[in-house]
């Protein structure tokens, strides 16, 4: 691990955090202290700041500190939980953005290794460029879910930028992604090339209008994830202060808190960021929220159950249903409830999917097919595979 590429948090917030209450999460962290760089021993997730926005489309700003989100996250108390938590303090800009990219895709890739789960704080979000190459040399193939008004399709022969990262994470070599989720998209955000290369490539995307309905709908799309980004312009404008707010449409503090925990309870999900943070003085209700959301991470992996491991087929009911010339095979754990159905994929074990052969679902997907009609994230699975 190269702490050199960290920056410890700020001796005022050092001195603050004294003052506090013996029980609060500050208290229980081990922090990035000038000149004390944390034991990793036992760490089972690490806060990560990145001080980077230079490839933002709509931030001039070249500096920033995450100080006031760190104040709020660490006045919090803490749940009934088993794990433990570090705080790595902040990897600043380098001199050019590619650098920051580089500190950022080590220190992930080095806490992936350690089995260390990075919640990563920044910043504009063609940073989750950087934290998604830092699987290159982890894990082969990665799903990952994007939470965001908007695709971020853009045009890859651009220079990246917080609106095109993931058109480069599909065209750049070494291709590791597997699927891309978009939650909660605005189709006003969108353009309609974005949406038809959406469905041509067999992404999954989700309205914002249907997640309002149904907020557990994130939960199976979550279970498959590796790494989750969250842009907080998703957040409509009356949740967040003055300088964060984007449109009057969007997640509420509530729901946003859920997708988030929805997102730490995924046995899968081993990276998390929180970006496109605007800092301004006095802004409370936007750093609490951030506060609130990363919470909310740490308490659904202190809630993880480990009921996903196929290889005792006694600890699932099965369930088989023909639906249109297709046999549809779903499991269902005995422990949690939740269900699984079986992809269509190649079991060929020198393909980079072959792992890739239960897909999460709901039993709304169960009674969809029972109904003869087959659901659509199986459908997208099978198109792909």
């Amino acid at each position: 691990m190269n702490t050199n590429l960290l920056s410890p948090i700020s001796d005022r917030l050092v001195e603050v955090l004294k003052l506090s209450h013996f029980q609060t999460l500050g208290r229980k962290l081990k922090i990035h202290e000038s000149d004390n760089f944390p034991d990793l021993e036992g760490v089972d997730i690490a806060i990560v700041g990145v001080l980077e926005s230079r490839n933002s489309e709509n931030c001039l700003e070249t500096s920033f500190n995450l100080t006031e989100i760190r104040n709020s996250l660490y006045r919090l108390f803490p749940g009934n939980w088993s794990s433990q938590i570090a705080d790595l303090g902040d990897i600043l800009m380098g001199d050019r953005v590619e650098d920051t990219y580089f500190a950022l895709s080590e220190t992930v890739s080095n806490l992936l290794k350690k089995k260390i789960i990075p919640v990563i704080i920044g910043g504009s979000q063609d940073l989750t460029y950087a934290q998604y190459r830092a699987y290159d040399k982890v894990k082969p193939m990665i799903n990952i879910v994007n939470v965001d008004k908007s695709f971020d399709l853009g045009d890859s022969s651009k220079p990246i930028s917080n609106r095109s990262y993931i058109g480069k994470v599909i065209l750049e070599k070494p291709y590791n992604l597997f699927n891309y989720s978009a939650l909660g998209y605005q189709t006003y955000f969108n353009a309609q090339e974005e949406i038809d290369l959406m469905e041509k490539l067999y992404f999954e995307y989700y309205r914002l209008g249907d997640l309002h309905s149904d907020i557990k709908t994130v939960e199976p799309v979550m279970r498959d994830a590796d790494l989750v980004t969250v842009d907080l312009n998703s957040v409509r404008c009356s949740e967040v202060n003055i300088k964060q707010k984007y449109s009057p449409n969007g997640f509420d503090g509530q729901e946003i808190c859920a997708a988030t925990r929805y997102a730490g309870i995924s046995n899968r999900v081993s990276s998390f960021g929180i970006y496109e943070y605007n800092p301004s003085p006095d802004d409370e209700a936007t750093t609490m929220l951030i506060a609130q959301m990363i919470w909310y991470f740490i308490e659904g992996f202190n809630c993880r159950v480990n009921d996903d491991n196929f290889e005792n087929l006694d600890e699932f009911n099965k369930y088989t249903v023909l639906v249109q010339g297709h046999e549809l095979i779903y499991y269902k754990s005995l422990k949690t409830g939740r269900w699984w159905i079986q992809t269509p994929l190649t079991n060929n074990l020198n393909t980079k999917r072959s792992k890739y052969t239960l897909l999460a679902c709901t039993q709304s997907d169960y009674d969809i097919a029972i109904k003869g009609q087959i659901p659509e994230r199986w459908y997208k699975a099978y198109k792909k595979g």
